[in-house]
């Protein structure tokens, strides 16, 4: 597919399995440093962990029960649980997996779920499982155009839009998206501010 920009507007598109190495590659880089996985994912081979961590939401979660929008050929994604299709068997079979990449941060973890999961919405909803534009990518309105499908499907469905995030600099980027903090939460155990934000359909 020609992936040329049409008068600088960004072509994004459903993912396919040619994008996912490059997929993997932003968005394991993308969190490599990030305040949430570092609380939650081993400092042991971190960088590995997350990337295995990503590749797992990405092709078993999003790809299979969810939807996935990339730009700019994988250098920019965004993957998406949807309330279509109930992903708990991919759940059931990858937790372990994911138990064993947060390693010595497994209690870290879960008290993060307990202590965000009461301000996730309790109606169905769109939840933004994880996005990333590639380094070398960002500054070109990337970001925003691989959310915009994923937003505007929600909308048409009458589901609100939800995220999570760890960094306050993201938070004013989804604000311009028409996203509002709901709640703000810091994780137990010295963990990071995270703000939990949602964008209702019109």
């Amino acid at each position: 597919m020609n992936m040329a920009y049409h008068e600088n507007v960004p072509v994004v598109r459903p993912i396919t399995d040619a994008d996912i190495p490059t997929s993997v590659d932003t968005l394991a880089r993308a969190f490599a440093d990030y305040p949430f996985t570092r609380h939650v994912i081993a400092a042991e081979g971190h960088e590995e962990r997350v990337r295995h961590f990503q590749e797992i939401c990405l092709t078993r979660i999003g790809m299979v029960y969810g939807r996935v929008w990339v730009a700019d050929e994988g250098r920019a994604v965004a993957v998406w649980a949807t309330p279509d299709k109930d992903p708990s068997p991919a759940f059931a079979e990858v937790g372990p997996v994911l138990g064993e990449l947060t390693g010595d941060r497994q209690a870290a973890y879960e008290s993060a779920e307990q202590a965000v999961a009461p301000c996730r919405p309790q109606e169905p909803a769109w939840f933004l499982n994880t996005v990333a534009v590639s380094p070398e990518a960002q500054g070109k309105g990337l970001g925003s155009a691989v959310l915009i499908p994923g937003i505007e499907e929600a909308g048409h469905a009458g589901y609100p839009a939800f995220l999570e995030t760890s960094s306050e600099r993201n938070v004013r980027f989804y604000e311009r998206l028409g996203f509002r903090v709901t709640a703000a939460v810091t994780l137990p155990d010295g963990g990071p501010r995270t703000w939990c934000m949602r964008k209702d359909p019109r």
